[in-house]
């Protein structure tokens, strides 16, 4: 049923005549005429008493009258919001950020955003890497963050590349002391029990592989999804902890120090991602836009051409 045959049939019934209602929705009264017989044929039943005192709504036509005077207007509203959205003047965007530098990198992102568009509602979901690949593929949200390389059924845009540092208690330092100049590794740190975060956060998997690598498999004494517990666990000479250099820095303190990493294959690699092939919003995309502003890097994709085609 079109939304163009309801609004002349009331137009007939509120004119009470064909040729004034085709006037009304800039037709000819032949094509109105058409549209309400057409619509009668959809519906089954007569809607309008074509008598000699005049045009009148039958019982039915009451009915669709009343209720097509409420469809249009619902029509109406979903366009209004349709166009709002469209500008950015109201709607929603789904986001999955990390628990690790969350605060440092999106921050500034979330500042910027809420200033140019305030009507846009950010519902944010915070997990671990791995979890977060999970829950986009589910739909559960539109755009995630991740470490770097993802899996194929995701586009991503870089936002920051960070090498690994240790944070430990000055308990340790015999550990750490070298010959000048020689930076300190995983295998410089083996015989310290290791404090990890929870299983589905990417940089336990990074840490693993890169100890593998040197031949040990680490003795984790704690795991947690907490930042700041896992650096209080630290400072107590617990272990040590992991961190990207850029998140390490700002918990420098006189009970734990920051110690550089000299490892391949461990840098903290953070991207924003979204499903390859996948639907993105305006919202989702000037989200991407105000961040790659913030943090330019490269693009697995031409966001533009894609939206274009």
């Amino acid at each position: 049923m079109e939304f163009r045959k309801i609004q002349m049939f009331i137009e007939v019934v509120r004119q009470q005549g064909f040729s004034r209602a085709a006037e009304v929705v800039f037709s000819t009264q032949s094509n109105v005429s058409k549209a309400v017989r057409q619509l009668e044929n959809e519906l089954g039943v007569q809607l309008l008493d074509r008598g000699v005192r005049g045009i009148a709504p039958t019982a039915a036509g009451e009915v669709v009258f009343r209720r097509g005077l409420r469809l249009l207007a619902e029509r109406d509203d979903m366009m209004e919001e349709i166009a709002a959205i469209q500008g950015l003047q109201k709607g929603t965007l789904l986001l999955g950020l990390p628990q690790i530098g969350a605060s440092a990198l999106f921050a500034p992102v979330f500042t910027l955003y809420h200033q140019r568009y305030p009507g846009i509602d950010i519902q944010l979901v915070e997990h671990g890497s791995d979890q977060l690949e999970e829950i986009l593929r589910a739909g559960e949200v539109e755009l995630a963050a991740s470490l770097l390389p993802v899996p194929n059924d995701f586009e991503w845009q870089e936002i920051r590349r960070e090498p690994l540092a240790a944070l430990i208690s000055p308990v340790y330092d015999h550990v750490i002391e070298h010959d000048a100049g020689r930076a300190t590794t995983l295998a410089d740190l083996k015989d310290v029990p290791f404090i990890l975060f929870e299983d589905g956060f990417a940089l336990n998997r990074i840490i693993l592989a890169a100890c593998r690598r040197h031949g040990f498999e680490p003795n984790i004494i704690a795991k947690s999804s907490q930042i700041s517990f896992i650096c209080e666990l630290a400072s107590a000479a617990l272990g040590v902890a992991f961190l990207p250099r850029l998140i390490a820095e700002m918990r420098r303190g006189p009970g734990v120090r920051v110690v550089a990493l000299d490892e391949p294959e461990t840098d903290w690699h953070m991207a924003a991602i979204w499903r390859r092939g996948g639907y993105l919003s305006h919202a989702a995309r000037v989200w991407l836009d105000i961040l790659h502003d913030l943090y330019p890097g490269e693009r697995s994709t031409d966001l533009e051409s894609e939206h274009k085609a």
